[in-house]
């Protein structure tokens, strides 16, 4: 089990989107970000990133990449039954909200 919290994440596509800002340009930051990365694309996640300027600066083309990837993993990554054939994205927030794997 994977104890990483997100920004986002669609668990029903294992879809984690991050929102980097200024501290995630700092060497060490980054060195937790690319860890992160790494641990939750082995466990089957695809993590998009965006960086807070792209959010604030183009919102429609964040949107569009985010329904892209949602696109993507519709196709690759079967919905569970329980889900109902329904994808949702959830604003993860609180520290008992991990990521699990």
């Amino acid at each position: 089990m994977l104890q990483y919290i997100a920004d986002f994440m669609c668990k029903e596509l294992k879809l984690v989107i991050e929102v980097d800002g200024l501290t995630h340009q700092w060497e060490e930051t980054a060195a937790k970000d690319k860890q992160k990365t790494y641990d939750l694309e082995r466990a089957g996640f695809k993590v998009v990133r965006f960086a807070d300027e792209e959010i604030l600066g183009n919102m429609n083309a964040v949107i569009e990449a985010i329904k892209c990837v949602v696109e993507e993993r519709e196709k690759t990554t079967p919905l569970t039954p329980a889900s109902g054939g329904q994808a949702k994205m959830t604003r993860t927030s609180a520290p008992e909200q991990g990521v699990d794997g």
